[in-house]
């Protein structure tokens, strides 16, 4: 049975393409899904992508992917500098996190410095726009490897 990652996607990345291109690029949370599927399938699992605005259904998904993912790779977007409910969840399961981000958050505004996440995460990819997703991947790949 191939391995699941779920890829999760946090508040406002349903905008990709549209919501400053200038910090974000142009590419679409679709386009990043396909790129996503297209790496995982070379990689040897399977992709289970989503995006939610909400807090707590992204907490529903991490607890789910506890269950059922041997990975998660999540952009939590703005609920990265927030969210204890993700900070918990995350650390509730006992699978491998990737923390991705399309932009260097720490060369942006010091309010986006700091992670909730980060210090749950195995590890954190972040400024090389879509291509952290696949780097993300690659990643978790390797974990699994080891």
């Amino acid at each position: 049975m191939a391995r699941t990652v779920f890829v999760l996607n946090g508040p406002n990345l349903n905008a990709l393409g549209i919501r400053e291109p200038g910090i974000y690029g142009g590419s679409t949370l679709a386009d990043i899904e396909k790129q996503c599927h297209d790496l995982a399938n070379t990689l040897g699992f399977a992709v289970d992508f989503r995006q939610s605005n909400h807090e707590g259904e992204l907490v529903d998904w991490i607890q789910e992917a506890g269950e059922k993912a041997a990975g998660v790779a999540i952009n939590p977007g703005a609920y990265s500098h927030t969210s204890i409910a993700l900070h918990d969840a995350i650390r509730s399961i006992d699978i491998p996190v990737v923390e991705v981000h399309l932009s260097n958050i720490h060369a942006r505004e010091a309010f986006r410095h700091t992670s909730m996440i980060s210090p749950v995460a195995a590890g954190v990819i972040l400024g090389f726009g879509p291509d952290s997703y696949g780097l993300a991947l690659r990643a978790l790949a390797q974990i699994f490897e080891n």
